[in-house]
Formats: C-alpha cells, structure tokens, sequence
C-alpha cells in the first residue's frame, strides 16, 4: 500500500493533479488527499484550485459539481459507479413537472442530487449551509426543497417554514434503528448523540447536536463531553478520532450490516486507493457535463457559494 500512495502522490504532482476526498472515504484515500471535507467545503475548494486536474474520490453528483465549476479542467471520478441514493430518488422528468405544477415556488435543492436537478433550482445548499439559505428566501415565498424530506423536514422545524418536500431519502442515513440507538446510550448514558440532518426525524429528536459532517466534527472539538454516539456514515470516525484522539467515538447501530454495526454508504466504498491510481494514471473515468445543463446548473451553485462567505 506504501508503494501505492507513494505513486499516487508522484503522479499528483506531475500531472498538477489535486485529490479531493469525502469525509466517507476510506482511511488509506483520506490520508493521501489534498483535502478532505464535506460537501460545502468540498464545493469551495473545487470552485478556487488552480490545479489541472481534480481527482474526486467521493461520489458522482460531487465530482459533477466540481466539473460544472471547472468547466476547462480534467475531472475525474474513480469509479463511475460510484453515485448516491439520494441522488437517485430524484428523477430530472418527474422533477421537473413537479416544478412545472408550482411555479411560484422557488426551488432550493441540496447538493447531493444530478446535474440535471440542479438545472432546475434557484439555489443550491448543503447540510452546512442549508438553514442559512432556506431563510435568505423571504417567508412569504413559498418553497419546494428536493431531494431530502428528513432535511427538509428538519429545516421546517428550524424555521417555522412549511416548505413542500419531495420525497426522497439517503439509505445511509434512514439505516439507524432507533431501538438500538436507545439501547446503546442506556449503556453509555454519559455519551451525547450527534447526528447528521439527513437522518430520520426520530433519530434526531434524541440528538444532543445536529449538523453536518464539518459540524459534527467541529462539535465534538469543543464539547466537554467525553463520548458520542455518532449517527452518520462511520467513514466520519477516522478524521473525527484524529481531532479528537483521547475521546470515545461510537457509531450509531444500523438495523442490519453485514460488515459492521453501523451504517455506511456502499457507494463511497466503491472507491479505493488502486482505483484513484488508477484513474490518475489513465486520466480516466472522466466527467463530463453537457454545456447547456452546466451553465443552467451554475446559477444555483454560485448563488449557495455566494451566500456561504
């Protein structure tokens, strides 16, 4: 593996090539990255590198953000396959006549969707910032937020807002048994339950903290408790365990895996350290978006950077 990642990080510099990484991926990716962040920090860096070529190590809907700002760079995803079921609940025809049916509204949609659903919005936001966008929409305009009811329904609550959801989930983040959540913090009563947004409302009514990736880190940081129960995608615990090293890290139980006790995104594992050496060597699987659909997509994007500074 040394070997490995020595050979990715010759051919970064040679090829001026920058590897940006999900919080999701595994350890051996996330060590060797230029960046590792969640979704509103990875939109940043993507929108500001100078670099020739952006690696992605994340999942298609990222590395189709990262092209839509980087119109004239070479960006590459590890494997195709690699997408979001999130994304995938949101189909652009159904979408778009779902639109079409409320014109007065205006359409805010979270990051982890298709170019093509992006092309549709008036902004775009992400678990970070969404809140803060949601509310730069004035109350009496009415809004359809896509694709994360469980987001959306937390953000009505938040806000007082009654926004019209469409219905569509993270199978991630609605994997967490709340009987077995409950169970476990009877046996770590001292512990404090952090959990991502996108999770199920009656996830996050027992949650001490509810953020985003970057939130939940920062959290855990500056919290004087010394254990969590972490209810997102356990790829988190790795850079989290690094901040935050004499601290007790548990993640939150799943119904069923068949790998661990705790939830995680079959999607971002489909990335691994020989495939980004791969792909950077063969400059290849490439991302591509058509011109029309990135230049409709690259309002919203801007508009979320824009109220994001």
């Amino acid at each position: 593996m040394s070997n490995l990642k020595e050979n990715i990080l010759k051919l970064k510099k040679e090829k001026n090539a920058v590897l940006l990484a999900h919080y999701y991926q595994e350890p051996a990716i996330q060590d060797i990255a230029d960046y590792v962040g969640d979704s509103l920090g990875l939109s940043q860096q993507a929108a500001s590198t100078s670099a020739d070529i952006i690696l992605f190590a994340g999942v298609h809907f990222m590395a189709e953000t990262a092209k839509i700002l980087n119109p004239s760079k070479k960006v590459l995803l590890p494997d195709l396959e690699a997408g979001c079921s999130l994304a995938e609940s949101c189909p652009p025809a159904l979408f778009k006549t779902f639109v079409e049916a409320h014109p007065e509204h205006t359409v805010i949609t979270y990051v982890n969707c298709s170019a093509h659903i992006k092309a549709l919005s008036d902004i775009v936001c992400t678990s970070s910032n969404a809140v803060k966008i949601v509310e730069s929409v004035p109350k009496h305009k009415p809004v359809i937020f896509a694709p994360d009811r469980n987001l959306g329904n937390y953000i009505n609550r938040k806000t007082g807002r009654n926004m019209l959801l469409w219905d569509g989930s993270c199978i991630v983040h609605e994997a967490f048994s709340l009987e077995k959540l409950e169970a476990l913090h009877k046996k770590n009563p001292d512990a404090q339950i952090i959990a991502h947004p996108e999770s199920e409302t009656s996830v996050l009514e027992t949650a001490d903290y509810i953020g985003s990736t970057a939130g939940m880190i920062q959290y855990v940081k500056t919290s004087p408790a010394q254990t969590f129960i972490v209810a997102t995608e356990a790829g988190i615990l790795y850079k989290m365990q690094q901040e935050v090293p004499e601290k007790t890290l548990i993640p939150a139980p799943a119904y069923e895996n068949n790998t661990c006790a705790c939830s995680e995104c079959p999607y971002m594992k489909m990335n691994t350290l020989q495939k980004v050496y791969d792909c950077l060597l063969h400059e290849s699987p490439e991302i591509t978006v058509a011109e029309d659909i990135r230049q409709k997509a690259l309002r919203p994007i801007e508009r979320m950077l824009q109220l994001s500074e």
